[in-house]
């Protein structure tokens, strides 16, 4: 779960089978005190049903087309009210997932939150497609940091078993042991980054970790190619 700020209004987003879900009852909140009230009124409109519809038939092999089509018809009526559960255990749609409890709601796939939205405000939409592609990108950026961190004590595991099969004598003290592993891992440093560990302290005593923590993901492999 994450958040998100737009326009002064806290929006929830969700993970849910691998996509984004987002609170429709959250931007409902911008429009009204009511925000149950406003997403029955846009899913009375008869453009709402046959976007629902349409996105349900391309992502949901158990959508149940008879279903739909009998909303579809009664669309637009004056007597016609439809809420996000009964659409949902009428039709088995999942793009709207209704969830109870604290941190419940009413929450939608990003393409149909993004339709909401626009329904309710075009501006809001527009900072709201902003502030959650603001969001992936921090993901992304943490995801990449993770994979190169493990990435790194992967390969340095690795190149420290082969040191201690191949290179450390079973005489040498613990404190030797150690400047056979440290100087064997600044032949590497030496050859992809034109430093040892030391100089690059040395050169950087405002960062916190070693060198490897900076490297790039394409330097990271080349690391890995190298020690294995």
């Amino acid at each position: 779960m994450a958040k998100i700020k737009v326009q002064g209004s806290d929006i929830t987003v969700l993970a849910l089978a691998e996509r984004d879900y987002i609170s429709l009852t959250d931007i409902a909140r911008y429009k009204s005190d009511e925000p149950t009230a406003v997403i029955g009124n846009w899913m009375r409109n008869r453009n709402t049903i046959e976007y629902l519809g349409i996105w349900e038939t391309l992502y949901n092999p158990l959508f149940k087309p008879l279903e739909f089509e009998g909303f579809k018809k009664e669309a637009g009526l004056n007597a016609f009210t439809l809420s996000p559960q009964k659409w949902i255990n009428t039709t088995g749609a999942i793009g709207i997932v209704s969830r109870s409890g604290r941190y419940g709601g009413t929450f939608a796939h990003k393409d149909i939150a993004f339709k909401f939205a626009s329904w309710v405000s075009v501006e809001f939409e527009l900072y709201l497609v902003k502030e959650f592609q603001r969001l992936k990108e921090q993901e992304q950026a943490r995801l990449g940091w993770s994979a190169k961190r493990e990435l790194s004590k992967i390969n340095y595991r690795i190149h420290t078993d082969a040191i201690k099969q191949n290179l450390v004598p079973s005489e040498v003290t613990p404190q030797q042991a150690n400047r056979i592993y440290a100087s064997e891992a600044d032949v590497l440093n030496v050859a992809l980054f034109g430093m040892t560990a030391a100089e690059w302290r040395e050169a950087h005593p405002d960062l916190k970790g070693n060198i490897r923590d900076y490297a790039g993901i394409n330097e990271l492999i080349c690391l890995s190619n190298m020690e294995i």
